[in-house]
């Protein structure tokens, strides 16, 4: 049956004639939002038809029924009431919905009612209530505008939650893909791309060419395609959507401005297309005035550090490298006691666009520090702003006419805490304190008008009434106390009546289609009155009305729908003032976040002992004592011990002395070996987290940080692949490799782990090899490469800014100990077969493993050498005397780590006997 269903409306075609009248107001607003799952109002239930009810049956597990059994028209629906949740669920599965509503009341309509789409709802315009008060609902838009210079890329999102409006652009060759890399590092739950994208074929004959527009065709085909299938809701508008002549103008329009160029839009005209396509969006989808959309903010990502989107993903600054990780895994876990869900929005995106400015890091610090150092006062800042809520999503409610009186109330409250937080801001005296103290607006008006005009406890909707207080207006409370006068009317009556008729059980009761009406029992019946005049006969009782009682139920209904009606306007009017102060309730919400935010770096500074951490312009990263800020945190909540701390310098060479020469052998680049597990990548990780904790103006767990400012972070830490693209676990390694290389600076920080694991192994050597000394010699940024190549420490005796460090561990009755501890000097081996000992592998495979082990290790001792001293040429002779193979280098090692003064003869001679047996294999 319901394979018939699903497949009916494809036997059958329907001609409009063949439809009812309802049924073609339906084919008619189906055709004009034929993307849309349209939800069709009839009567209390809204109605799908067609392939729309197919989808939605399947997706909310509704029951498919069909609405003519002739035709098979598959149907199915939902109650109006219950349908908000319904419609988040197709919107977080990334379906597009059209909402129909019936404009007339269906008792007075002539013919068959009158419907309209009122909204459409899209995962990027629609207001999701399971949204987390830290996340942004991005609903974001990709333009290209080619040129001289290579073109030029724009990006331009919008969360219409809270009215962020921004964008962006990234000129010239690279430009395309920097656009895609911010776009990944976003992630919105909705992209809107010109229709021609990628597609020359896409201009319509005589138009002007999709060149002129702007929109389509950027460099890489493939990465294009790529980049909209990365979102989950792609949504293809016409060309002309993204030319210039027409976006400036709307946006100009919107913005009541002559020009965008005050708006910092001067000459980039990729941008304007963008952010021009996305206000067309919101029209088109009937999201309203959009009152709170008051400022278009263009940014530059170069002016903060910046953080592609492979590397926000490796080091989980905001969200766990697997979907499924516990989220409790990311720095901003870590970092979240922030009390407002605006500070909580602020604290994601300052980790995702950390400072550069030297001023503004400062600044926080400042603030931060005076704030930890205070306890009374840093309490009662944060007491202040205890019970403030979402000023900026409860705006934007207001703004998009879904807010009830309940939620108008609400921000009124919120505004109310606000002076007192004003006056907490106001003990302390760091510049940035006396700067956010400043201008405070606690909109004292807004809070007064609103508050003294609803009601303590108002209903959750505007329909029903009963939100205004007594004494706003005259017309409303006697209109009221008429109401009220009816009500006790019709108590007096039925009181009456029982005594008139003798009936004790006689009632006078209501509903919306008999209106007032006298019910009595059937044995009661033949004792009424005869002026009773009949209207219904059920099983058990028989209803009657009076003149008098219509009389009377016409006064109490008229008076009860025209003080509806009044609150209604009362209520439209106190909505009309908020967003009149949209501007400045979106100005004191950004002032709270950054005061929320602030708060809760010195709560967790105070709180677990951080420190201040020196942030300069020199090219040092020195790190005393750091620690994992989250791998220190679940250790602590899990009690499994205290995190080993552990120390780095590196100095990139932008610091010259007097004489204007790099300072001798300060190590910019660190080549970090040691076993599996020993925790290599935890500190490649650790220093990266630390230096974006500084330049957010956090606080840091070390004993002491030293922080040249970085400008760029990579990492290539862990393996992925991407088999639907056609890409192996190693493409993936050697394309994000490539963009390290050819992007970084001598002011980035960049973290390589493993690399060249994926291939052959003197393939991967080769290529790890030759990436170390482009690294020193070109790059020559402050680097940590973590590797398994031992041969690679070889490198230390000809880059003279390289240093070898290496994880410890301690052998002892036959296995290893981690001791997590990072000190200068290479690994004598991997350890890899102990590691998996550690793992449970069987005894034999562990046993053939050391023997094969041994072979090999012999083998390629004269290749190494041999190898090595080709490598080096005639320069570096020093270096072939200095080679040690794996084996050898580890029965160095154990030498080295003799207590010779403790060991007895018989000590000395067994172990001497073990190396001898080591060496013969």
């Amino acid at each position: 049956m319901i394979e018939d269903l699903q497949q009916g409306h494809e036997r059958t075609e329907v001609t409009d004639a063949a439809l009812t009248p309802a049924m073609r107001q339906y084919r008619s607003a189906k055709q004009s939002y034929p993307d849309t799952l349209l939800f069709f109002r009839m009567g209390d239930f809204y109605e799908l038809f067609f392939e729309d009810a197919v989808t939605a049956s399947r997706e909310l597990q509704l029951t498919l029924t069909a609405r003519d059994k002739a035709r098979a028209v598959p149907m199915c629906g939902v109650p109006y009431h219950a349908a908000e949740g319904y419609l988040q669920r197709l919107l977080r599965a990334g379906y597009r919905v059209a909402v129909c509503e019936q404009m007339e009341d269906p008792k007075l309509a002539k013919g068959v009612v009158k419907r309209e789409v009122t909204r459409v709802l899209t995962p990027g315009t629609a207001l999701d209530p399971g949204l987390a008060p830290g996340q942004s609902c991005w609903l974001a838009s990709i333009a290209w505008v080619p040129g001289a210079a290579g073109g030029c890329a724009g990006l331009s999102m919008i969360d219409l939650s809270t009215g962020e409006f921004r964008a962006t652009e990234f000129s010239g060759n690279e430009g395309w893909v920097r656009a895609l890399d911010e776009l990944g590092r976003l992630r919105p739950v909705e992209l809107l791309y010109s229709e021609g994208l990628g597609d020359a074929a896409a201009a319509k004959p005589g138009a002007a060419t999709q060149m002129d527009l702007g929109g389509v065709s950027p460099p890489g085909r493939e990465e294009a395609l790529h980049a909209l299938e990365s979102v989950r809701t792609r949504t293809a508008l016409e060309i002309w959507v993204f030319h210039r002549e027409h976006a400036a103008p709307l946006l100009e329009r919107h913005f009541k401005v002559q020009s965008l160029d005050g708006m910092g839009f001067a000459g980039h005209e990729a941008a304007v297309a963008a952010a021009g396509a996305v206000l067309e969006y919101l029209k088109r989808t009937k999201q309203g005035a959009l009152e709170h959309l008051d400022s278009l903010r263009f940014y530059e990502r170069s002016t903060c550090l910046e953080l592609d989107a492979v590397t926000v993903r490796n080091l989980e600054l905001v969200d766990p490298l697997f979907t499924a990780e516990d989220p409790h895994t990311t720095l901003l876990w870590v970092l979240d006691a922030c009390l407002t869900p605006m500070g909580k929005r602020l604290l994601r995106a300052t980790l995702l666009r950390p400072a550069k400015d030297l001023q503004t890091i400062r600044a926080r610090q400042d603030a931060v520090g005076e704030a930890a150092a205070n306890l009374r006062q840093r309490a009662e800042l944060r007491r202040s702003l205890e019970g403030v809520l979402d000023l900026e999503r409860l705006l934007g409610r207001v703004a998009l006419d879904s807010a009830g009186p309940r939620e108008v109330l609400a921000l009124a409250r919120t505004l109310a805490r606000l002076p007192g937080t004003a006056a907490a801001v106001g003990m302390f005296t760091a510049e940035r304190w006396v700067d956010l103290r400043l201008d405070f607006d606690t909109l004292a008006e807004v809070e007064e008008r609103v508050s003294g005009t609803l009601q303590e406890e108002p209903p959750v909707t505007a329909n029903d009434g009963g939100m205004i207080r007594a004494g706003i207006s005259a017309e409303l409370d006697e209109l009221r106390e008429l109401g009220q006068n009816g009500r006790q009317a019709i108590a007096a009556m039925e009181e009456r009546e029982r005594a008139r008729s003798g009936i004790g059980s006689l009632k006078i009761r209501f509903n919306n289609v008999f209106g007032y009406y006298l019910e009595v029992t059937r044995a009661n019946a033949r004792s009424v009155p005869p002026d009773y005049q009949r209207t219904q006969t059920l099983v058990n009782a028989e209803r009657f009305t009076l003149p008098e009682l219509k009389e009377l139920e016409t006064k109490i209904l008229h008076a009860q729908e025209h003080s509806v009606e009044i609150e209604r306007r009362l209520f439209a009017e106190l909505r009309a003032v908020v967003l009149a102060a949209a501007g400045r309730v979106r100005a004191t919400a950004r002032r709270v976040a950054e005061i929320d935010l602030l708060g809760a770096y010195a709560e967790q500074a105070a709180l677990y002992g951080w420190v201040r951490p020196e942030v300069d312009a020199s090219g040092v990263l020195e790190i005393v004592g750091g620690r994992h800020p989250v791998v220190e945190r679940r250790m602590e909540e899990m009690g499994v011990g205290r995190f080993v701390p552990n120390s780095l310098s590196l100095t990139a060479p932008v610091e010259t002395d007097a004489s204007g020469d790099t300072p001798p052998r300060a190590p910019s680049l660190a080549l970090i070996t040691g076993p599996n597990m020993g925790g290599k990548s935890t500190f490649l990780r650790m220093t990266a987290l630390l230096a974006v904790m500084a330049q957010t103006g956090s606080y840091v767990p070390a004993e002491r940080l030293r922080l040249g400012l970085i400008d760029r972070i990579f990492t290539r830490i862990g393996a992925s692949d991407n088999v639907a693209r056609g890409r192996s676990t190693f493409m993936v390694e050697m394309t994000e490799t490539a963009a390290i290389l050819n992007s970084a600076t001598d002011r980035s920080l960049v973290l390589l782990d493993e690399m060249g694991r994926g291939t052959a192994t003197y393939d991967g050597l080769s290529l790890a090899w030759a990436t170390v000394e482009h690294l020193h010699n070109s790059v020559r940024a402050r680097a940590l490469f973590a590797t398994h190549y031992h041969e690679l420490t070889l490198l230390s005796e000809r880059l003279e800014r390289l240093q070898n460090l290496r994880v410890t561990i301690k052998e002892a009755g036959g296995g290893i100990v981690f001791l997590h501890t990072v000190e200068t000097g290479a690994a004598s081996k991997s350890y890899g077969i102990e590691v998996a000992r550690l793992a449970g592998l069987p005894s034999a495979v562990i046993e053939r493993a050391r023997a094969v082990l041994r072979v090999h290790e012999r083998a390629e001792s004269e290749q190494i050498r041999e190898a090595a001293g080709r490598i080096a040429g005639e320069t570096a002779p020093a270096l072939q005397m200095t080679m040690f193979t794996p084996l050898s280098q580890r029965i160095v090692d154990r030498i080295g780590a003799l207590d010779v003064d403790a060991m007895t003869p018989r000590e000395a001679l067994g172990l001497l006997a073990e190396l001898q047996a080591e060496l013969r294999g």
